[in-house]
């Protein structure tokens, strides 16, 4: 039992050191892996911002860096009336909190840039904490990826959620 418990031991350590190793390197990439992180765009072709994001309706995510730090991660995307907005959950939440810094990082600095198709779009993140869009967002969000519950304003107003809309610079 002892050398089972030893190797569990030995293996349990490579695979934590392992995963380190690769959140580690991933600030040094050219951008996120999926849900981990990523470090500042390399490549791209500097882009003047579209006056209408319907374009990218039905897409699922985009990538975005922010610009302090420099760091890059995968975010959903919605689409409401040719505006983009993105939105954090689980503000309030333990995971939240663990898993959701980004939208701390705006708070200071709310410049992004978008990489879409190869193309990276010099932006800023405007926080919505209320007005007429933030229930029909919210319940493109909740259809578009399953969510079910009809929306309402107070995961906004109350913080659960932070919603942006992107705008020019």
């Amino acid at each position: 039992m002892g050398k089972i418990l030893k190797w569990f031991g030995i293996v349990l350590t490579a695979l934590v050191f392992a995963i380190g190793l690769l959140v580690l390197g991933m600030r040094f990439s050219d951008g996120p892996l999926e849900i981990i992180s990523g470090g500042p765009f390399k490549t791209g072709e500097l882009t003047i911002h579209p006056d209408d994001w319907s374009f990218l309706t039905g897409r699922d995510s985009i990538e975005f860096q922010t610009m302090d730090p420099s760091t890059s991660r995968t975010v959903w995307l919605g689409v409401y009336d040719r505006r983009l907005f993105l939105v954090s959950g689980y503000m309030t939440t333990g995971y939240g909190k663990l898993w959701k810094h980004w939208p701390h990082y705006l708070e200071e600095d709310n410049r992004v840039i978008l990489r879409i198709d190869g193309k990276l779009y010099e932006q800023r993140m405007q926080r919505i904490m209320d007005g007429p869009e933030v229930v029909p967002v919210l319940n493109l969000f909740n259809r578009k990826y399953g969510l079910g519950a009809q929306a309402s304003s107070t995961e906004v107003t109350e913080g659960h959620t932070w919603m942006y809309e992107v705008v020019p610079r």
